[in-house]
């Protein structure tokens, strides 16, 4: 079965250039992870809900914040896991510092028997689309490069 799971790209401009949202997942195993760790805010989703709920769900759970529209469609990358990751973009300007997301349970390090609790996401950053290509998972990359042809399109 494929799994899968929906996010938003936040986008923003700042002295002309364009600047996207991107989040750290948080966590032992992500905790000394820099380059190619971060991601679109997103989460799975089942069958019976529509992907751009989930994906404003999602957005919401891992922020804080609600995104408000209008979105603009980024279609659908497989990640190298197999997952499907189906995306929107939405203009938006969010202060990173006051990031706030919910949280997970852990067994760490495993059969250790330690159980803490982890923010899904354990900070959030803007960055350029040269940086931003650098810090996100291979995988959502090709999400950078649609954000602009889309935005002309949407103009």
């Amino acid at each position: 079965m494929t799994v899968h799971s929906a996010g938003i790209l936040a986008y923003r401009f700042r002295s002309g250039e364009l600047e996207v949202l991107l989040v750290h997942p948080g966590g032992p195993f992500w905790a000394g992870k820099d380059a190619g760790a971060w991601s679109i805010p997103k989460g799975i989703y089942e069958d019976d809900e529509q992907p751009l709920e989930a994906a404003l769900r999602e957005f919401r759970e891992e922020t804080g914040y609600a995104a408000a529209g209008p979105f603009i469609e980024l279609g659908e990358l497989r990640q190298a896991s197999g997952k499907i990751v189906h995306a929107w973009a939405a203009e938006g300007d969010f202060d990173v510092s006051q990031l706030r997301s919910n949280t997970f349970t852990l067994e760490w390090p495993r059969g250790s028997g330690h159980v803490r609790e982890y923010p899904e996401v354990d900070r959030g950053a803007w960055f350029g689309r040269g940086e931003a290509r650098e810090k996100i998972l291979e995988g959502q990359r090709e999400f950078l490069d649609r954000l602009p042809r889309r935005l002309v399109r949407a103009l």
